[in-house]
């Protein structure tokens, strides 16, 4: 009866957010940026009751900095936020029209999914991001967050809906489930009578389990196994610039590289420099034979490190003959995410990047960017690694579904 009623709220919400005017969404999304703003103390208090939970259970600390809320990650919300106002509002837009020889017209239209159902683990700012883009195009949306992250997710929900208020709209635009039990979460997969999307962002588990078990129509978000190679035409400096912040900057987020793919001609020159550069971060290497030789105070890789999505400070290296090579090997092992290649050489690019199947592929660039705010998305609702509907960082469009608009004069069949 508690997901019951959250869906009959939601469901009734959907009608509301959807006829409201671009101005009457953008001022509601302004105040609920100046809300975060305001409360952030109260929210960083909250957070730090999930962040001593966490410390307590044994967290691990890729999994603590994703919980982890400071004054500028909120402020970055804030922003974010802000950047969703500017953004274009796509509902409404014309996609197409055609005039029949009766002289029908019709019109595709872009319009709201609906209900928007979200499922995500120790991300707070999700919380705010999802629901941000959701409202732009014109849908409530249901939250439910991890247990380890459910009072930083009360205190920013409590927060949204009160500058909601304030603005004059329906507070159920956005509703958070705050049970935290995983039977519910097992029941809130299968609320299809209320819900029109579900959309999972977590670890490979959380996602394995949306797929398998909901009966709402999934867009799968993915784990990243994102890969740099370094190919025998790469500029040193820039390859290990790349990897350095791919690695280390964040080490708990989908877009970090985990897996280094390294031509066999230029091994021998570049894996020390690597070792160097990786050395402050106290970055563990697990090397594959040919790496081994040149790294032989690595760590021996398995072929299960060449699957693995660390969240941790290691890589795993694969030494390959070619760039064809490269991309078998990639193909092979990535998770879909993002993948990158270092190299000057065009034609090596231009194959790399036609032939790795992956939602973004780099050249020369880290796979950091990934992310919906890097794209000039403002925020981002995940990021997704099927191909069905959406693939990528996923911003306003992509919470967006159509129908046709059909006017004519009199005309009978």
């Amino acid at each position: 009866m508690y997901l019951e009623e959250l869906g009959k709220k939601a469901a009734t919400a959907k009608y509301k957010v959807q006829v409201l005017s671009t101005e009457e969404k953008n001022n509601a999304l302004k105040n609920v940026a100046d809300a975060l703003i305001a409360n952030t103390d109260f929210i960083i208090k909250e957070n730090a009751i999930d962040l001593k939970n966490g410390e307590e259970n044994g967290m691990h600390v890729g999994l603590l900095d994703r919980l982890r809320l400071t004054p500028e990650r909120i402020a970055a919300m804030a922003e974010g936020i802000l950047q969703i106002i500017d953004l274009e509002d796509p509902i409404g837009e014309v996609l197409e029209t055609t005039i029949r020889p009766n002289g029908m017209e019709i019109s595709k239209v872009r319009v709201p999914m609906g209900v928007i159902g979200i499922i995500y683990e120790s991300r707070p700012n999700v919380t705010a991001d999802a629901f941000a883009l959701c409202f732009k195009t014109g849908n409530a949306v249901i939250l439910k967050g991890g247990k380890d992250a459910i009072n930083s997710n009360k205190a920013i929900t409590d927060t949204i809906r009160g500058a909601l208020k304030n603005a004059g709209v329906t507070e159920d635009a956005i509703l958070l489930i705050e049970k935290t039990d995983r039977e519910t979460t097992t029941a809130f997969m299968k609320l299809n009578d209320y819900v029109d999307v579900l959309i999972p962002r977590g670890g490979a588990g959380l996602i394995r389990a949306v797929v398998e078990n909901s009966t709402i129509p999934v867009i799968e978000t993915g784990t990243g196994n994102c890969h740099v190679y370094v190919d025998e035409y790469a500029d040193f400096e820039k390859a290990l610039n790349i990897i350095y912040n791919a690695k280390t900057q964040r080490i708990g987020v989908c877009n970090a590289c985990e897996s280094l793919v390294v031509h066999e001609k230029v091994k021998d020159a570049f894996l020390p420099l690597l070792a160097e550069k990786l050395a402050p971060a106290n970055v563990e290497i697990r090397s594959d034979a040919a790496a081994k030789e040149v790294l032989k105070d690595s760590v021996d890789a398995t072929e299960e490190d060449f699957y693995k999505e660390y969240l941790d400070y290691i890589i795993s290296i694969k030494t390959v003959t070619n760039v064809d090579e490269a991309i078998a090997h990639i193909n092979e092992h990535n998770t879909g995410h993002s993948d990158c290649i270092v190299s000057e050489n065009t034609e090596n690019i231009a194959k790399f990047q036609k032939g790795v199947d992956a939602a973004c592929v780099y050249a020369n660039v880290s796979t950091r960017f990934t992310d919906g705010f890097e794209f000039g998305f403002g925020a981002e609702i995940g990021i997704s690694t099927q191909k069905l509907h959406a693939r990528g960082p996923m911003g306003l469009k992509e919470l967006t579904s159509y129908k046709y608009l059909i006017n004519g004069n009199g005309q009978v069949r």
